[in-house]
């Protein structure tokens, strides 16, 4: 096992996690089409956990995004 490599991994988990302002349920909505790969927020298009999106903004993988603006960044409130 490569400690070292085990705890920078560790830490960059930790730094991301703090670094992001939280945002309440109700300022957030589904936004299909901007996850990337790896980084879906829940079960879709064949798999059934957060985290198992295959490429890039794929239109039936989905990511919480901060209220009203999904169609900025390209995405669309629905699967496509």
């Amino acid at each position: 096992m490569n400690k070292p490599l085990l705890a920078a991994s560790a830490l960059v988990a930790v730094l991301g996690s703090t670094t992001a302002v939280p945002t309440l349920a109700a300022e957030r909505e589904k936004c299909f089409g901007v996850a990337k790969a790896g980084q879906n927020d829940c079960k879709a298009n064949g798999h059934s956990c957060a985290g198992q999106a295959a490429a890039d903004n794929d239109k039936m993988e989905w990511k919480f995004v901060a209220a009203g603006t999904c169609e900025k960044l390209g995405g669309s409130k629905q699967a496509m």
